[in-house]
């Protein structure tokens, strides 16, 4: 530590190293996916005991910081205290009051802990397969804490968790079998490891198919725990009530953007379709319908993505958005054990490790659908949606901005490694907006994009209307397909995503909006590397840092920058 940094911020950086290892010491998972490789040999304790010394070190580390004099700190300090702070409190409140441990089996499959381990090839491979073996002996006792703490759980959870367990299943006896193929001394170690781990999930299985029967408990937080979550997870000012209020209104206004655009798109067709439609509604259907004949299916669904891929990535050079990261990008097919929430996602790098590699996964129909269902779904990720899609989870979106944060050095270890929702999907839903604007892919994807602004508006009524409110499924459905024009099948996917999570379908629309707010205060940018250079804060904090208020001096001679 330098020794002109004065008191009180040498005392934060202290603490806050502090507070940051006990975080990662406590959470040996995430710390894994991280890349800080110190604790690969353990899980996470989900027993009440572990769940108690988490709340307890976690509240004791964020009153220090609570203590520290925050005007004796600069700029950048004070955004780390704020986000290190606000994640301190977020994971004490999950650990001490949510208590997932005793609702939620999804809560115990332990497919993520290992999964690192088995797919990124950072580490050398026999230092993996000791890691793994190690956490393989620790799910008997991971599982065996399942049975004894969970009480009702939602049906919707357990019939999750049992669609993911054998995804799980399949990567511990089939991947972990593959690694050892390639290092066979290790097999004295690691088989019998695997043969317990094996067990455990087997009698997992068994008490997943108990639970089954019920009782079960409602999937909806209610009110209260809503907003606390909301607030927590979102580090937004707005109420839950002001999320939903906002929401609305704006999707009266993408509407009406998307009517207009379905217009010109019809009109330039052929025949002119658009004569033969009644009404925005049927205009907008009928566009939207033209769009969906051009669609992969599950044998060319990656072949597409990586057409896509190529597409926008030489958009975004031609159009220099942002300085585009020297890293590589791996596509694939969802892994089984995280099927059944989201359709894609961006599984970036880990921060703390040199040369990681960075995938973007996209889940495929589940084998049990029946082809009209297969039909629906690829109607509605048409080549057209897979363009704006990738735009969102890889370029200029997901891949980009957090390759960018993880280049990040600040102060402290939190902007590197802490992540704000609403900040990572704002981004990513701005970047949709500036490619179809910019005429990549044409009226057929300025559709998708306009049809996923409506969809980003409708996860944050659906999100604030099932947790804090009555909504029923019916509803939901009838505001998905019809108000925003997707198919059964996404919507149907949509409103049990709702039912497994909370909070985290507001991001996209919160932080497009905060950030919608910024970008219009900063003006025309001639590059975004500036906004993405400060890791992935809160907007408000980002706003803090790039628009600072001018303020005189203490002695009046001069001006300091402050929060």
């Amino acid at each position: 530590m330098s020794e002109h940094i004065p008191g009180a911020r040498a005392e934060f950086r202290r603490l806050a190293a502090a507070a940051i290892d006990d975080m990662l010491r406590l959470s040996p998972e995430w710390a894994t996916s991280l890349g800080d490789h110190r604790f690969d040999d353990q899980l996470d304790d989900l027993s009440e005991e572990g769940r108690a010394l988490m709340a307890r070190t976690l509240g004791a580390a964020r009153a220090k910081l609570a203590a520290l004099p925050a005007a004796g700190l600069d700029a950048e300090e004070q955004v780390d205290l704020a986000v290190l702070a606000g994640e301190l409190k977020r994971r004490e409140w999950l650990a001490s009051v949510l208590a997932r441990q005793h609702w939620d089996p999804l809560f115990y499959n332990p497919g993520e802990a290992i999964y690192p381990l088995v797919s990124r090839e950072i580490l050398p491979l026999p230092d993996r397969l000791r890691a793994i073996a190690s956490r393989l002996d620790a799910f008997p006792a991971r599982l065996g804490a399942a049975r004894r703490q969970l009480e009702a759980p939602p049906l919707v959870h357990v019939e999750t968790a049992l669609r993911r367990h054998h995804g799980t299943v399949a990567m511990v006896s089939e991947d972990v079998t593959r690694m050892l193929e390639a290092e066979p001394s290790l097999r004295p170690l690691v088989e019998p490891a695997q043969r317990r781990a094996l067990d455990a999930l087997d009698e997992f299985e068994g008490l997943l198919h108990e639970l089954l029967e019920g009782p079960h408990r409602s999937p909806r937080l209610g009110p209260d725990l809503f907003e606390q979550k909301l607030s927590l997870e979102l580090s937004s000012p707005l109420p839950a009530g002001e999320v939903l209020s906002r929401a609305r209104t704006w999707m009266d206004e993408v509407q009406a953007l998307l009517a207009e655009t379905a217009s010109r798109h019809l009109a330039g067709r052929p025949g002119n379709p658009a004569r033969g439609t009644r009404g925005t509604d049927a205009a907008v259907s009928a566009a939207l319908e033209t769009v969906a004949r051009e669609r992969p299916d599950d044998t060319t669904l990656l072949i597409c993505v990586e057409a896509a891929l190529a597409r926008c990535t030489e958009a975004v050079r031609q159009l220099a958005l942002v300085s585009l990261p020297d890293q590589p990008l791996r596509l694939e097919l969802m892994p089984v054990f995280r099927r059944g929430a989201g359709g894609a996602y961006c599984d970036a790098a880990g921060p703390l490790e040199e040369g990681g590699e960075t995938s973007f996964a996209i889940e495929p129909t589940p084998d049990s659908w029946s082809a009209e269902q297969k039909a629906s779904f690829y109607r509605e990720y048409n080549l057209a949606m897979i363009s704006n899609l990738t735009v969102h989870e890889a370029m200029p979106g997901h891949m980009v901005q957090l390759a960018h944060a993880g280049k990040f050095e600040g102060p402290t270890l939190a902007r590197k490694i802490l992540r704000n929702g609403p900040f990572v999907e704002g981004w990513a839903v701005h970047a949709e907006r500036l490619m179809a604007e910019a005429g990549i892919g044409g009226l057929p994807v300025r559709l998708q994009q306009l049809k996923m602004q409506l969809r980003v508006a409708a996860n944050a009524i659906i999100d604030v209307s099932v947790h804090a409110g009555e909504m029923q499924e019916a509803e939901a459905l009838h505001l998905m397909t019809r108000r925003c024009y997707q198919e059964e099948s996404e919507a149907r996917n949509k409103w049990r995503r709702a039912c497994l999570t909370s909070a985290q379908l507001s991001t996209y629309f919160v932080g497009y909006s905060e950030l919608g707010d910024l970008f219009a205060r900063l003006g025309p940018l001639p590059s975004y590397d500036p906004v993405l250079a400060h890791g992935s804060p809160p907007p408000a904090l980002l706003t803090s840092l790039l628009l600072p208020r001018q303020l005189p001096a203490a002695d009046g001679s001069d001006t300091t920058t402050v929060l």
